[in-house]
């Protein structure tokens, strides 16, 4: 009997430290606020966010990220443009580098938009933190939410 309760012992105590590294090392949590991600996320969606991707060098266009947007706040946004990349958007549709990139995850969102456009014609030079540049600043990224009308993002 002694040995049953010492062997579970052990196991409980394993499965702590490895529930413990794994959500302080590996994975964290996450609890969508709002609908700028909708319908690809919604409010109060929980995801499980991987933490190997610590560095910005391991994401590709069109990916989904959650990133520190102020000390006290992250953001889920998708990530459209890389430092370097001169972004313009023309008629609802998006041009990096001037060549006309397909945006699938906005379907539902054109369908449903309210108005003319669901995303504003801008270029990078429009936006707050390019300082005018006419491409990505070196550091920075642009990121949008796919409900355009209602993101708080890389526009504002």
């Amino acid at each position: 009997m002694r040995k049953n309760v010492i062997e579970w012992l052990i196991a409980i105590v394993i499965g702590i430290s490895i529930a413990w590294i794994a959500t302080t090392f590996i994975f964290s949590k996450y609890h969508v606020n709002g609908d700028s991600m909708y319908p690809t996320f919604k409010n109060n969606d929980r995801l499980l966010i991987n933490k190997f991707f610590i560095s910005m060098d391991s994401f590709s266009r069109g990916d989904v990220i959650v990133f520190h947007a102020t000390k006290d706040k992250d953001y889920i946004k998708r990530l459209i443009g890389m430092p370097g990349d001169k972004v313009r958007y023309k008629n609802d549709r998006l041009y990096i580098n001037n060549q006309y990139v397909k945006e699938p995850y906005l379907n539902y969102n054109k369908q449903h938009k309210i108005g003319n456009q669901l995303t504003e014609d801008f270029d990078t030079a429009d936006i707050e933190h390019a300082k005018q540049q006419q491409t990505i600043p070196k550091g920075k990224y642009l990121v949008l939410g796919d409900n355009r009308a209602i993101s708080k993002d890389s526009r504002s």
